[in-house]
């Protein structure tokens, strides 16, 4: 498994989405954190369509919400979260291994009180054209699941 990576996806709201990405969790071997509540069932056919017949394999865990979820993990783990609002390009973290890494719901990003108490760890992905407002999740977690594998080295 490289790295042990985890993707913690905190509200999110579309079905296909959250199966693309469980897709993806699979396919680098990171675990997926889903932080209720979700914007659909687990058992939505649209999120199995996006996983296809991987989503049984995903390793996912589920919490009732986001204070349950940060209670589990250490303090000092490596977390970083992704905002539009970050002042600095994801390019410039330094992943290590074990980092949990946020991703805020679709239409809400992620909750303001989390990025408040974190400034220090909020990264944003480039965009190069303003009528852009974000990159879709599931694209955004891609780009930047498989940057952490490229630092860390792949397993």
């Amino acid at each position: 498994m490289p790295h042990n990576l985890n993707i913690v996806l905190v509200e999110p709201e579309i079905p296909m989405n959250t199966g693309t990405i469980g897709r993806l969790c699979l396919a680098i071997g990171a675990t997926l954190h889903l932080i209720e509540p979700l914007g659909f069932e687990i058992s939505d056919s649209k999120l199995k369509r996006a996983g296809l017949d991987y989503w049984k394999f995903v390793k996912v865990e589920i919490y009732p919400n986001l204070n349950t979820f940060l209670q589990k993990i250490q303090p000092d783990t490596p977390k970083i979260f992704l905002s539009t609002s970050g002042k600095r390009e994801f390019f410039e973290h330094s992943f290590q291994g074990n980092s949990y890494i946020f991703f805020g719901s679709e239409t809400r990003g992620l909750p303001k009180s989390l990025l408040e108490s974190n400034q220090e760890a909020i990264y944003r992905i480039p965009q190069y054209d303003d009528r852009i407002r974000s990159i879709n999740i599931a694209n955004a977690v891609g780009i930047v699941a498989y940057e952490a594998i490229r630092q860390l080295g792949y397993k």
